[in-house]
């Protein structure tokens, strides 16, 4: 099956035995998103697969977007616009990383995975990077590479909103509360719009700074919602060892890889709230593995320049 297909893309759901749980009386279950593809796993299939499809039907040959220098968005734009017979152009935060690609793509296994698929790059400076979304950016873009459908940094737009509703299915219905990672709000305003009314849908930022907020206002009527900012580890990219042990202490004992960046945090802060008795006895906790496990062989290049312990693949 063509993995942009419309035919409806599922994902098991993993029950957790825990202790914590037991003491708690409450029950936790994994969504396992980051199983659905390899390479396009989590809400990056969900975020790419209406726009991909759109930029198709309209006749575009090629896919612009924006990203960091180990974005999984980076990486899952490169691989499906493979799969869709799609070129694509990635601009990258950091014009040093253009200075010597090949020495670049040595020490960055995302940007290396994105090339391998296909991806052209173009390294521009971060405070130019900041004007991407501006009128004159695009233009200057488009004179250089002429027409292309454009995909927003992080993914988020209309058509990704509508792809994560996809996420839930009736059967998610009988989970009391719904958890999930925040990067840009694309994903949580999905997970809201097809949420049920007695369902309580929290999100857990790996970001800092209340912006989160108002975006994700713009993408749902719906109130059922709360962020949860307080399991950010100092920001997007930041962790310590605290993190990492419990990482690699979730894999050893429920199988389940969590990155570092969103989902690790989720499940931490999930699991602190649990231990401090947030939730009400009997609750029924549904918690999304959004993917994004392919940027682990660089952020363990990070903790091995600082000799720190290492997340265990």
């Amino acid at each position: 099956m063509h993995i942009f297909s419309l035919d409806t893309i599922s994902s098991e759901n993993q029950s957790i035995v825990s202790p914590e749980l037991d003491r708690a009386q409450v029950s936790m279950t994994i969504k396992r998103e980051d199983l659905i593809h390899d390479t396009v796993s989590g809400n990056k299939f969900r975020k790419l697969k209406y726009s991909l499809l759109q930029a198709r039907s309209e006749g575009y040959k090629t896919i612009l977007t924006f990203g960091g220098a180990f974005s999984n968005h980076i990486a899952a734009t490169a691989a499906a616009g493979k799969m869709m017979g799609l070129k694509t152009i990635g601009v990258i935060r950091g014009d040093e990383l253009g200075e010597n690609l090949n020495n670049t793509l040595l020490q960055n296994d995302t940007l290396k995975f994105a090339s391998d698929e296909g991806m052209q790059f173009k390294f521009v400076a971060r405070d130019a990077y900041r004007q991407k979304t501006s009128t004159k950016f695009l233009e200057e873009l488009k004179a250089e590479f002429d027409d292309f459908y454009l995909i927003p940094e992080g993914g988020t737009n209309d058509l990704a909103i509508k792809g994560c509703e996809e996420i839930l299915t009736s059967s998610d219905a009988s989970y009391d509360v719904i958890c999930c990672a925040v990067g840009t709000g694309g994903t949580i305003s999905g997970l809201i719009n097809a949420s049920q009314q007695h369902q309580k849908v929290l999100g857990f930022p790996a970001l800092k700074g209340d912006f989160l907020t108002s975006e994700i206002k713009k993408n749902t009527p719906k109130s059922n919602w709360e962020l949860i900012s307080d399991y950010h580890f100092g920001g997007y990219g930041k962790i310590n060892e605290e993190l990492i042990e419990f990482i690699n202490t979730f894999k050893t004992e429920h199988g389940i890889l969590l990155d570092p960046v969103y989902t690790g945090k989720m499940l931490f802060g999930i699991f602190d709230r649990i231990r401090k008795g947030v939730f009400p006895k009997n609750t029924r906790i549904l918690a999304v593995h959004t993917g994004g496990l392919q940027g682990i062989a660089g952020m363990n290049k990070k903790l091995m320049k600082k000799k720190l312990p290492l997340i265990t693949i």
